[in-house]
């Protein structure tokens, strides 16, 4: 990471106040501005519908696809419907599942080290981190960002599936480095980073390292996150507990989480999905994955973002709000 330090210390004649991000792109200082985000998009037929759910019956708004998985084709019938959409790319370096796998885009004989035994992407980060070099994952994210291209649809930002990207100092340089030379903004928390810091495991990235690289990030004209929520996947409730029973859970989660963001830009994290028959054949994640879906469109969860004044944004909009400022 002294690269990224270096870097920084080179962006000659500009600084940063003590700011958050969110005040820099124009939000109120006190502010609590959400992306309330779906990942897996693409992953599935089931993962489509609660995606879609969540944006058109809920209030989650925005979302990232799998670029190397199946349904992909499915949901782009959708952004040509809706072209203003917020949607990114989900860069996806595992195969996670045991009966449902996919393979890298870029190919075996280009990626060699992300290839397992049955042709796939290594269904763990580490064993990902422990097989392929960094010039592969730049190989893969980059055919991940030409099909997108080659399908009509310009991304509107890049995140990070099971965070691979962050599991080797060079797999995140490379990961930075393709948002910055493409000017796609990229889920990075460089802000105060309090929820995230308290909540991730060790990344060997420290608060000193982040803020550094997100002041590289908004020096490049990108625009920069305060913090990141990445917990709901764990809240899954009691086993045969009803649906009416697991939004209220979820919904409940949910709004106990937001209560102890600080003020700032945080995207949310969720992976919504209206679980069939077919889906338990994937994963035994449905019913997490359902709750989220269920809690989107839960009018209590509305209610509270309304009545505590928190602004919900997009990566499309945050995109724009940077843009303004030269």
């Amino acid at each position: 990471m002294q690269r990224f330090l270096f870097l920084f210390l080179c962006l000659t004649g500009y600084q940063l106040s003590a700011q958050s991000y969110a005040e820099l792109l124009g939000y109120p200082k006190d502010a609590k501005v959400l992306i309330l985000h779906v990942d897996d998009v693409g992953m599935s037929h089931d993962s489509n519908l609660g995606a879609i759910e969540a944006i058109e019956n809920g209030v989650a708004n925005s979302l990232s696809m799998m670029m190397p998985c199946s349904w992909v084709p499915g949901f782009q019938k959708y952004l040509e419907k809706h072209p203003n959409i917020d949607a990114g790319l989900h860069l996806t370096l595992t195969s996670e599942w045991d009966n449902y796998r996919w393979g890298p885009l870029a190919g075996k004989p280009a990626v060699p080290g992300l290839v397992d035994e049955q042709g796939a992407l290594w269904s763990s980060v580490r064993a990902t981190a422990s097989h392929a070099s960094a010039d592969e994952i730049e190989t893969e994210i980059r055919a991940q960002l030409d099909r997108s291209r080659t399908m009509g649809w310009e991304p509107t930002h890049l995140d990070s599936h099971m965070g691979t990207l962050f599991a080797r100092q060079d797999y995140l340089e490379r990961y930075l480095k393709l948002g910055m030379e493409e000017g796609i903004p990229v889920m990075f928390p460089g802000g105060h980073n309090t929820m995230i810091m308290e909540t991730a495991g060790s990344t060997g990235l420290t608060l000193e390292i982040t803020t550094a690289i997100g002041k590289q990030l908004w020096g490049a004209g990108l625009p920069v996150l305060d913090d990141l929520h990445n917990v709901s996947y764990d809240w899954k409730g009691e086993e045969a507990i009803s649906e009416k029973e697991l939004q209220r859970y979820k919904t409940k989660n949910y709004i106990e989480s937001f209560e102890k963001l600080m003020p700032g830009i945080t995207m949310v994290i969720m992976h919504c999905t209206w679980p069939t028959e077919v889906f338990t054949e994937i994963s035994n994640s449905g019913q997490t994955r359902k709750g989220d879906m269920l809690a989107m469109t839960d009018p209590d969860l509305k209610k509270y973002i309304e009545e505590n004044n928190i602004i919900l944004t997009t990566w499309r909009e945050l995109k724009k709000r940077r843009d303004a400022i030269k």
